[in-house]
């Protein structure tokens, strides 16, 4: 498992091939597609997030992408959209938007589409 320490802070695309932890601050998307992202309780996320589990202790405010499911534990503070096959928030967890969970395989799709051209513009290099 990668870690992103609590003292580090990432302006720009994150594409992991391991499982990743983030503790520090990040603004923009994270692809972790087909692997699981765990944001610590002090870790503040602005931006997607693409994975297989997503795992919230801190603070997101984006959409967040997961083929099998977004866990929302008791520290957490969550604003946007949810599309994955399994939700679960936790007694406590603070969760503000709309939960997609129909629309799990386009979402995916267009993920996918995005940092494809993402990629290919030279940004994120």
């Amino acid at each position: 498992m990668v870690i992103i320490g609590s003292a580090i802070e990432v302006r720009g695309e994150i594409q992991t091939t391991e499982d990743v932890a983030i503790e520090g601050s990040v603004e923009g998307p994270i692809w972790s597609d087909g692997l699981a992202v765990v944001v610590a309780a002090n870790a503040t996320i602005v931006g997607d997030i693409v994975a297989r589990d997503i795992t919230i202790f801190g603070s997101v405010t984006g959409t967040m992408v997961a083929s099998e499911v977004v866990d929302i534990r008791a520290t957490a503070r969550v604003k946007g959209r949810i599309v994955a096959a399994g939700v679960i928030l936790a007694d406590g967890g603070s969760f503000n938007g709309t939960v997609h969970p129909q629309h799990l395989k386009a979402a995916l799709s267009v993920a996918r589409h995005r940092r494809g051209t993402y990629a290919e513009s030279g940004f994120g290099q």
